[in-house]
């Protein structure tokens, strides 16, 4: 009986650690939708990727790295423009911004860090939107900047996606 027992205790301690572990492949599997959407911080991005419609693009095969503004970066903008730009026949406009802040391949803080490094002290991105932002190294911190010449803080580097990478941005950036 108690041989038994032994083999019953360590049969569930298996299978709990195959579970443990397939929980955890299963959080890694996460695309950059699904980790925007898990954030408390970026719920006013995650209102705005589905009003854009990108939902769909954003879950798809990528890689994508995306700068995502905070629901802080989103307060900033002049008063009333978030509202504005949520509204159906501005989902072009909103879509343009979004999408100007997602850069194609999957480009960690090392990647970043190391481009603007090759780059003489700056690197210029390709947005999917066909825009350029322009990445400094900045009292230590990345500054992107972008065509207007506003500035944005990486804030938060390398949450891991399926299907790209996120860094965190404290202003929503302008085409």
């Amino acid at each position: 009986m108690r041989s038994f027992m032994k083999s019953t205790v360590k049969i569930v301690f298996f299978i709990a650690g195959v579970l443990l572990s397939i929980g955890a492949m299963a959080q890694t599997q996460n695309d950059v939708v699904d980790v925007a959407a898990s954030s408390k911080v970026h719920t006013t991005l995650v209102e705005a990727i589905k009003a854009a419609d990108l939902v769909s693009t954003l879950k798809g095969k990528g890689p994508f790295t995306v700068f995502a503004p905070t629901n802080e970066a989103f307060a900033k903008l002049s008063s009333g423009t978030l509202d504005n730009l949520l509204k159906p026949e501005n989902k072009s406009k909103l879509s343009g911004i979004l999408t100007y802040h997602v850069v194609s391949g999957n480009l960690n803080e090392k990647a970043v860090l190391a481009a603007i490094t090759n780059g003489g002290g700056k690197a210029v991105l390709t947005t999917v939107a066909g825009g350029k932002l322009t990445a400094a190294l900045v009292n230590g911190k990345v500054v992107l900047t972008d065509e207007k010449g506003g500035k944005a803080t990486v804030i938060a580097t390398d949450l891991a996606a399926s299907n790209g990478v996120i860094h965190v941005i404290d202003k929503v950036l302008m085409p």
